[in-house]
């Protein structure tokens, strides 16, 4: 289904100022303003440093360098800075002792770069896929110490857009691993192996080769500099039925707030929040169950099954850089199911960081693999904070890109880490039921139930292909993937139940 698209509002503003939006047709009942709060967020600053290695690679950012020079990512207080380097992937050196016929080994010697916190390969055929295995060890920002071999996840195309879609077809879309989150480092190795060739098993194959394995053609190997977290956010006013939460500093007298200039693309797309914060707002904050009740708006006599609203850190909260992505925001009809994904990207992380590692994807998913914005519509990090994902606001059916042929009128929600071997927090289990009982229960959707759903098309259920699934399915439920981990799947029917309990049923 074509996504409905809406332009974003482009205007130079302060915070005091609102932009008048008219909501979608595919909208939620709308909902009653609630003033945000500042999120708990720690500024780490970073310092940009110039290539000197002197080896090949292109680095993007959102300024212009001159010729012959490294750009440099611009910094302000709206929008922090960040950067991706980009580096081809050449065949290795050939051991003295591999055997004729093996598998040629692409990938990048040791080598010093600039800081980077997150990395995956990507290639130029999207409908290519990479039979093999990629390994990456990095160095430690001034140390010497270099980490072990960590695998890298390459079976990511089912994390995309519907194929056919204006998303997929209108852009140039890359292959792509998933990506690994290694913390801040300044030194990569990279390998990626292709799978041992198979050898024929018809008659005479003995004196046959085996047949060779290609790797994608166009490898590169991307380096996500996240920048720095966003300045924590000033005092708010508040509506009279809320008290507002007062900023505290040492030694400060009290003083008049200046209001926050923000940018058009952070207006636009916190102004489709209206309903729930205040423009510019970093957090949403969480309404009782009577409170949530009271901002729907119901039919006379309807009984209000719908959860709590959880609070939800805006992408102003995690310093989105509304600059990469695509300017309009792009609808479905509703949210008949929620698909729960692990991004894949390991378990080192301190929930402090999970604003760089949310920055990192971002800009992974749009400069690196070519998405219009951040592929799921909500995330959710270890410690149970809950995001606001792709752009288009919270309450809405914004239509994403995480469940290959079973995107439209759905939602995905990313559980940050992997979780094939290692059980998912109890504390992002309860978020996710938290979340999914409030924005379900704004559709009428019931957790606990059963949904139709039509198949885009995937690699388990052909295009037109009605399926019957859970509302809150895991991604292996429309697509032949171990998303979202054996581990975290086998919670799925905790998280459905007490979702369903959190809306009253």
């Amino acid at each position: 289904m074509r996504a409905l698209l809406v332009t974003s509002v482009g205007v130079t503003c302060a915070a005091a100022l609102t932009l008048p939006l008219a909501a979608p047709a595919s909208s939620a009942p709308v909902l009653s303003s609630a003033s945000a709060r500042p999120p708990s967020l720690t500024t780490e600053p970073r310092t940009d440093t110039t290539d000197t290695t002197g080896t090949s690679g292109t680095t993007t950012s959102d300024t212009t360098a001159p010729d012959g020079a490294e750009p440099r990512a611009a910094k302000s207080a709206a929008e922090p800075a960040g950067s991706t380097q980009s580096l081809p992937l050449a065949p290795l050196a050939v051991p003295s002792n591999r055997v004729a016929g093996a598998p040629v080994v692409q990938g990048l010697p040791q080598r010093d770069a600039r800081p980077f916190s997150l990395v995956g390969v990507v290639w130029d055929d999207a409908e290519a896929e990479l039979h093999g295995t990629v390994q990456v060890r990095t160095r430690a920002t001034g140390t010497t110490r270099w980490s072990d071999w960590q695998d890298v996840e390459t079976h990511n195309a089912d994390h995309a857009a519907d194929l056919g879609s204006a998303e997929r077809e209108g852009r140039t879309v890359r292959g792509a691993t998933a990506p690994l989150w290694v913390g801040d480092s300044d030194g990569v190795e990279v390998r990626v192996r292709p799978e041992s060739p198979a050898t024929p098993e018809s008659p005479g194959s003995q004196d046959r080769a085996a047949t060779p394995v290609q790797l994608p053609e166009g490898m590169r190997l991307e380096l996500v500099d996240p920048g720095e977290d966003p300045a924590p956010e000033p005092a708010r006013g508040a509506p009279a039925n809320r008290a507002a939460v007062p900023a505290v500093f040492a030694d400060t007298p009290p003083t008049a707030a200046l209001p926050e200039v923000l940018t058009a693309e952070i207006a636009a797309a916190s102004a489709v929040n209206a309903e729930v914060a205040e423009l510019g707002a970093s957090v949403i904050p969480a309404l009782t169950q009577a409170e949530t009740v009271e901002s729907v708006n119901l039919a006379p006599g309807a009984k209000p099954y719908i959860g709590p609203r959880p609070r939800i850190v805006t992408r102003k909260g995690w310093g989105a850089d509304e600059k990469l992505r695509e300017r309009n925001f792009g609808y479905t009809k509703s949210v008949k199911a929620a698909f729960v994904h692990h991004s894949a990207t390991g378990n080192n992380y301190t929930c402090k960081q999970a604003p760089s590692v949310l920055r990192s994807i971002y800009r992974y998913h749009v400069k690196s693999s070519g998405w219009r914005d951040f592929g799921y519509n909500f995330a959710v990090d270890k410690c149970g904070n809950i995001y606001e994902g792709r752009a288009g606001g919270v309450t809405k059916a914004v239509l994403g890109a995480h469940t290959l042929g079973f995107n439209t009128n759905t939602m995905g929600i990313a559980v940050l880490g992997s979780y094939g071997s290692t059980n998912p927090p109890a504390a992002a289990v309860t978020a996710v039921s938290k979340l999914t009982a409030w924005k379900l229960g704004l559709f009428g959707a019931n957790p606990k139930g059963k949904v139709t759903l039509v198949s885009g098309g995937s690699n388990k259920y052909r295009k037109g292909v009605k399926v019957k699934m859970n509302v809150i399915s895991g991604h292996r439920d429309g697509f032949a993937t171990e998303c979202p981990g054996a581990r975290l799947y086998k919670k799925l029917g905790t998280a459905r139940t007490s979702s369903a309990k959190l809306q009253g049923r």
